[in-house]
């Protein structure tokens, strides 16, 4: 069924039809519109209350028990599938909303040509029917005048007191009347002839053509609605799997909440390490009183022998201390945090200590890496020439080694404590080189900056005249300086001049261009305290090297 042969003459009702039609899909395009809006509100809530319950945190807030770590896989999760729907909203604006506000101006605009087009040839059939109607009422006029001259010249005729030229005017009028009557007869024919084939190329071409673009056009705007309608479903469809996938992860999270891991977590982050406290002794403070031998009189039981209570048992400012796991913290217990932990109970502080002590291991792990790597540039430099200058790497270098120095050091004093917690005695370990003055480093060609240097093929200068070591210090000063324990902090570095031998006990031997770390200034003496990267420590004269001193150094 076609429109334009059932509905030829529906004109008006079709083009409020196709009007209506084009409302509803632009109505269908505004409930689009407000479902992704829902949707974009619905991600953006969505977001907000993950932003809402999982806040940014510093290293130390890292969730550790299963629930709140599980807690937090949720919320990722639901940031996930607050994405998806962000994903929804955006597909729906693209490919339903946009393509249908698209598809509306285009129907709208093909509507109004095709409308056009049948007024058009309405307007047409209209003036040909005009045309028509003119020349016929023309026509009829014509009969009309032409009758009424055929009654005159009969009654003139028959008139015998008429003249002969007022007969011959009437004849003369009937003719020219008769003749008009006949010229407008055909004229009206012609018309009439005329406006019957255009009214029926108008109903059985024209409109039938203009009826079947309207229908194809309402034909497509339905075809289009269920395209949309596949797509309006489609977009949720292609994110179901992925928000399968996030609910799946929520009930993985969910799966993985342990109860007894987390009350092994209570205990490992509170535990102190002291011991329960034990009984409260009995203290009597009636044996001075005197008694009588009365029955009624409830006698406390004495100590056999006279013997005082132990003094173990007495209730000591140590042992009322460890009360305030179940009470009132002590003011000790809300001091500041120190440096060594020791405000903390022992097994906190031991956590504590551990922890720094890695996190220092791999700030020294670094640091030794970046020598390793500026010491194998700085040999390629020195191979190839072209490629740099091998001087360019020393200051980079040298701020490398004193960073690990004070990073050897930072991990000692760490050690030390922990060992004083652990109860053992504290070593170096090897986490830091012996610092025995008689120990030599090996007389090879590589340079304490790891690159090697062609120490006989060095041009030759004479040092200045060398100190005497016996005038500025004496073997026991030496011996018991080395004893100590802790290490001096790094103050500065400083680059060897000239070769010196370090035969004297308590000095160090050094080769020419040598970098050293200064760990004692020259006293006056002419010697200067210093220490190589293998550890090694001891005197050096302060006019064979060139030294450059740390700015918080010259600043104290």
């Amino acid at each position: 069924m076609t429109w334009g042969t059932e509905l030829w003459d529906q004109f008006e009702n079709l083009d409020k039809h196709t009007q209506w039609g084009i409302d509803f899909l632009e109505r269908y395009s505004k409930f689009v519109k407000e479902r992704l809006e829902i949707e974009q509100t619905y991600a953006k809530q969505l977001r907000n209350l993950v932003k809402k319950y999982c806040p940014k945190r510093s290293k130390d807030d890292e969730p550790r028990f299963s629930s709140c770590v599980s807690f937090y896989s949720i919320l990722n999760e639901l940031n996930d599938y607050a994405g998806q729907r962000e994903v929804v909203a955006e597909e729906m604006g693209h490919k339903v909303y946009g393509e249908l506000m698209r598809y509306s101006q285009d129907l709208k605009s093909e509507r109004k040509q095709h409308l056009q087009e049948g007024r058009k040839a309405q307007q047409y059939l209209d003036q040909c029917w005009k045309q028509m109607d003119n020349s016929k009422k023309k026509f009829e006029r014509e009969c009309k005048e032409a009758e009424k001259s055929q009654i005159s010249y009969d009654r003139l005729d028959n008139d015998i007191n008429a003249t002969k030229s007022e007969v011959e005017k009437a004849k003369s009028q009937l003719y020219l009347r008769t003749h008009s009557a006949d010229e407008s007869k055909n004229e009206y024919a012609a018309q009439l002839q005329n406006f019957n084939g255009e009214q029926w190329k108008h109903f059985n071409v024209a409109i039938p053509q203009i009826f079947k673009n309207l229908q194809d056009m309402d034909e497509r705007r339905t075809v289009k609605l269920g395209e949309t309608y596949r797509s309006f479903a489609d977009v949720e469809r292609r994110v179901v799997p992925i928000i399968s996938k996030c609910l799946e992860g929520m009930v993985t999270a969910a799966k993985a909440v342990d109860q007894r891991k987390d009350s092994a977590i209570v205990v490992e982050s509170f535990k102190s390490g002291f011991e329960p406290p034990g009984d409260y002794p009995f203290e009597d403070y009636s044996q001075n009183l005197s008694r009588t031998g009365s029955d009624n009189t409830i006698s406390t039981p004495k100590n056999e022998g006279g013997v005082k209570p132990d003094p173990k048992h007495s209730i000591s400012k140590t042992a009322k201390n460890k009360l305030w796991l179940f009470g009132k913290k002590p003011k000790s217990a809300l001091a500041p945090s120190l440096e060594d932990f020791s405000h903390l109970p022992p097994e906190q502080r031991r956590k504590r200590l551990q922890a720094r002590i890695d996190e220092l291991s791999k700030e020294l792990q670094k640091e030794v890496d970046q020598r390793d790597a500026l010491n194998k540039m700085k040999d390629v430099y020195e191979k190839n020439p072209q490629m740099g200058d091998p001087q360019s790497l020393q200051p980079k270098i040298s701020e490398t080694m004193c960073n690990m120095e004070k990073l050897r050091s930072e991990i000692h004093k760490n050690e030390s404590w922990l060992s004083e917690v652990e109860g053992k005695v504290s070593t170096r370990g090897d986490r830091r080189p012996s610092a025995d003055v008689n120990h030599h480093a090996p007389h090879g060609r590589e340079s304490p900056e790891g690159s090697y240097t062609d120490v006989p093929n060095q041009e030759h200068r004479s040092p200045p005249h060398q100190p005497d070591p016996r005038q500025a210090h004496q073997p026991d000063e030496f011996d018991d300086e080395f004893d100590d324990d802790d290490p001096l902090p790094v103050i500065g570095h400083c680059k060897a001049i000239y070769s010196f031998n370090g035969q004297n006990e308590g000095t160090l031997l050094m080769k020419e261009n040598e970098v050293l770390y200064i760990i004692e200034e020259d006293k006056g003496d002419g010697w200067t305290r210093a220490r190589k990267q293998s550890g090694e420590e001891g005197y050096v004269p302060t006019s064979y090297v060139e030294i450059a001193m740390e700015k918080n150094s010259k600043d104290s």
